[in-house]
């Protein structure tokens, strides 16, 4: 964020620092952009705003902060921050220490910010081997979104639920719910926006699939919640009405389950974690569900550091090991560094869309006479 309040998106050329004894070097090959990139990378700038100037390599693309949202980011003025929380890479380069140098040469995933650029220094401890044959496209999105769907099924474990409703399905993170639930018995019921997700959805075996733009959605929902018997929720899209359907379509479930309900509702708690902001309307909740209930926010890091260092280790064991079934990703464009800065691309990415996921690729080049170095 510049000083006079506006934000600033350019590419820049750093001195990498020589890794430390138990660091590595990355030649990053592949890097998502995720929903919880765009947070960080746009803020609370108006992209509509948006415009460009330069080319190739010295590209900068600038965009207006509404006056009302400049104190949110007072602390960024003035203040570049390296975008991208996650990649894929071959080690080049290592430490001395026994951890760094058996990474030489192998093929990792890591999580720790600033993977769009051509190299990075990571600790040893946060790479992630992947299998022999993954490609670092493969294994580029290991762990935002298979380890958030990892985290909303231990989740419900943990808190005592058997069953859960997903939001904004049919995404990336949602196809590899739908599997990891099919693999874990675990009932689940997805929320779409269209038909042609309610297709995909089916097309690889989800069996409650709901459709929000259809007439009657909150009939169908109530069917599913009852049959499932779900009674934890994950949304992505955080604003609006939906967390309020869904925990009024667990309440009516419980009814129609228990039969008669006293004047407060079921005892039976009823929960919705917001994790994602797809809709950036204001939550609107219509108290239709009784007493025993929860909204609040889901995290990955929390979630992680509330499991500890031992399981979250055996998750990204589990992740590496399914990264081409379970977990696979897939995207809609692969894109230099130079073409994630260009107009289109940001208002496609930009948009958050379901299926339009892109892959960042820092070593391809699309300035003419460019060469790898």
């Amino acid at each position: 964020m510049t000083r006079n309040g506006q934000l600033e998106l350019s590419l820049l050329e750093v001195d990498l620092p020589g890794p430390e004894a138990d660091e590595v070097v990355i030649r990053v090959e592949a890097a998502p952009i995720n929903p919880s990139d765009l947070g960080p990378m746009f803020g609370p700038a108006d992209m509509g705003t948006a415009r460009s100037t330069g080319e190739g390599p010295g590209v900068t693309v600038t965009a207006d902060i509404p006056e009302a949202m400049l104190t949110m980011v007072e602390a960024r003025m003035g203040v570049r921050l390296p975008m991208g929380n996650e990649g894929a890479g071959v080690v080049v380069e290592a430490g001395s220490s026994h951890a760094a140098q058996s990474l030489l040469g192998k093929t990792v995933a890591t999580l720790g910010g600033a993977m769009y650029s051509q190299y990075k220094v990571a600790p040893a401890q946060s790479c992630l081997v992947l299998p022999d044959g993954t490609t670092p496209a493969e294994g580029a999105s290991c762990f935002v979104n298979p380890l958030t769907v990892l985290g909303m099924v231990e989740t419900m474990r943990l808190e005592g639920h058997h069953a859960l409703v997903h939001t904004a399905a049919a995404s990336n993170l949602g196809q590899m719910l739908v599997r990891l639930c099919q693999a874990e018995d675990v009932p689940l019921v997805n929320i779409v926006r269209r038909q042609d997700h309610v297709d995909l959805l089916r097309g690889l075996g989800a069996t409650h699939v709901c459709d929000s733009s259809a007439e009657d959605f909150r009939g169908a929902l109530l069917d599913a919640v009852a049959t499932t018997d779900a009674t934890i929720g994950f949304d992505a899209t955080g604003g609006g009405r939906l967390a309020s359907d869904i925990l009024t379509a667990m309440e009516a479930a419980q009814s129609r389950k228990l039969g008669v309900v006293g004047n407060y509702g079921s005892s039976t708690h009823k929960q919705v974690y917001i994790y994602g902001g797809l809709d950036r309307s204001p939550t609107e909740l219509v108290r239709a569900f009784g007493m025993a209930w929860g909204v609040g926010g889901w995290l990955l890091t929390p979630f992680l550091q509330r499991v500890g260092p031992e399981r979250a280790q055996e998750l990204r064991q589990r992740v590496a090991a399914e990264i081409r079934t379970t977990f696979a990703s897939s995207y809609t464009a692969v894109v230099s560094l130079e073409e994630a800065l260009a107009l289109d691309a940001i208002g496609a990415y930009g948009r958050r869309a379901t299926g339009e996921k892109y892959l960042v690729a820092p070593h391809k080049y699309t300035t003419k006479g460019s060469e790898d170095s």
